[in-house]
């Protein structure tokens, strides 16, 4: 009886001891391989500022005030990037939520630095709030453009606390990098990574100022790479945390460089939501070395308007895959139009690189020095050529102005296979519209109405076919197979595009 009741109580003991142990292991284990971020945020942290900026209003102005518990100072970036509008603004009381720091009306703006004292009584507000990196220990300072856009005065905060009044060095709101420049030596800098080495799944550190709160760091990893959002250049994906305030600040990759700035986020509310964008730090130093050393950023052009290439497009031209870059319009004795580039082409290369989507072209035209020759390779009634080009400078955008002429009552006409009425385009109208061939649609139903087509659009080829009149193009159409897609040359105003369509049996 003893023994069995010793024997019970060893056996007790061994499995109590054992339990603790497996979900101990268990969880040590992965608890090893978390990152430590804390030597990196040392090393890197007092490198990154805060960047607030004020603009002055007339004390007999009158703004409307923000809604109740509001700080236009912190949500004044919220307000200009995700809605596209300036923050309304009332005047600040010293020492009120959102007023320059110290109740000084921003007049000096607090410690440090060389402060001028304004040459005016118009008080300062706060117009914006935002983070930075400083690139070199004589004071240059990268941000976003949007940081800094329409600021009477940027304050530039180091993490010892001292304030700086900057000078701004230059903007390029196509890629959205500002350089500034504070008066300063010995400063801290941060080391520029490599963005193209990125590997999606790394881990990455933010530090900024999110609502104003200096020195914020937050972590995640890369979700993708070369992110194509519609803007100039792709970015770098992320689920690092990051709100309005961390615009401009660094993402910093595991050895502590940097390697993209944060510039936006994916919101339906204005706050986090797992999705941020980083700008390219290669893309964004080159910016800034032109602003550095000209306060501008030149870029080349070759004129042309573009649209991207659908999967129906490229199979109703015969393109193995769809890519490239489709020619919509080109701007009349611009370099494309002289290099003989014409409305319908898809660019497939551009000097001898891949155009895998319509917003690679304007990247690798823009990096090229204007005067400097490259070759366009294009796609044209299924054969590939290649034209040679002389680069332009970019500059600003014109409006092309044609004469506006009354075009001709239009004959009736049966619709066809297609469901498209059209008619013959005078030659006088032709040569206002700098166009050789076309016809134009008078009358749209089934097919037609489906893809969006419209009475006054011109139709400039049907397949690889250049259409010469209404009655070749009603011999073209009644032709088609059914069963398959064609694509249609459309021209509408100024632009020119394919539009894929299926045609309907004929009774």
């Amino acid at each position: 009886m003893t023994t069995f009741s010793v024997r019970k109580f060893l056996a007790a003991v061994v499995v109590a001891a054992c339990l603790p142990l497996v979900p101990h292991m268990a969880s040590a284990a992965p608890a090893a391989n978390l990152p430590d971020f804390t030597d990196l945020v040392d090393k890197v942290g007092p490198a990154v500022v805060n960047i607030r900026t004020t603009t002055r209003v007339s004390s007999s102005s009158s703004r409307g005030g923000l809604p109740p518990g509001m700080d236009d100072g912190d949500m004044s970036e919220f307000f200009r990037r995700f809605f596209g509008i300036p923050l309304p603004q009332s005047p600040q009381s010293p020492g009120s939520p959102g007023s320059p720091r110290g109740g000084d009306n921003g007049d000096n703006g607090g410690s440090g630095g060389s402060q001028d004292t304004p040459d005016n009584n118009d008080p300062e507000q706060n117009s914006g709030v935002g983070s930075g990196f400083i690139l070199s220990a004589d004071g240059y300072v990268m941000t976003n453009a949007h940081v800094v856009d329409d600021a009477d005065t940027i304050y530039v905060t180091l993490t010892d606390k001292r304030e700086f009044k900057a000078k701004l060095i230059g903007v390029d709101d196509r890629t959205d990098v500002a350089v500034v420049k504070i008066n300063a030596a010995n400063l801290p800098t941060i080391t520029i990574g490599d963005s193209n080495k990125v590997r999606v799944g790394e881990w990455v550190v933010a530090i900024g100022s999110p609502f104003g709160l200096e020195n914020t760091v937050t972590a995640g990893i890369v979700s993708a790479k070369g992110r194509d959002t519609g803007d100039y250049l792709p970015f770098i994906q992320t689920d690092v945390a990051v709100n309005p305030g961390n615009s401009g600040g660094p993402l910093i990759n595991m050895q502590g460089e940097v390697i993209g700035i944060n510039s936006q986020i994916y919101s339906r509310t204005g706050g986090f939501m797992g999705i941020s964008f980083a700008i390219p730090i290669d893309e964004a130093m080159r910016v800034a070395d032109q602003l550095k050393s000209s306060g501008k950023v030149v870029r080349g052009r070759i004129a042309v308007a573009i649209g991207e290439v659908t999967k129906d497009v490229a199979d109703s031209l015969g393109l193995p895959k769809a890519q490239g870059a489709l020619v919509s319009s080109v701007e009349p004795g611009g370099p494309a139009d002289k290099a003989g580039v014409q409305p319908g082409d898809i660019i497939l290369k551009f000097n001898g690189h891949s155009v895998d989507t319509a917003t690679d072209l304007p990247r690798m035209v823009g990096d090229m020095k204007p005067g400097t020759n490259a070759t366009i390779t294009i796609w044209r009634k299924g054969q590939t050529r290649e034209l040679p080009v002389t680069i332009a400078e970019m500059q600003s955008e014109k409006v092309a102005k044609e004469d506006q002429k009354k075009p001709q009552t239009p004959k009736p006409r049966a619709t066809n296979a297609l469901g498209i009425a059209v008619s013959d385009i005078p030659a006088d109208q032709q040569k206002a519209l700098k166009i050789h061939n076309g016809v134009q649609i008078d009358a749209v139903d089934g097919p037609a109405v489906r893809v969006g087509l419209q009475k006054g659009d011109i139709i400039l080829r049907v397949g690889d076919t250049d259409v010469t009149s209404a009655k070749q193009f009603d011999d073209l159409t009644s032709h088609l197979d059914p069963q398959k897609m064609v694509a249609l040359l459309v021209r509408r105003g100024e632009n020119t595009q394919f539009v894929p369509i299926r045609p309907r049996t004929q009774k």
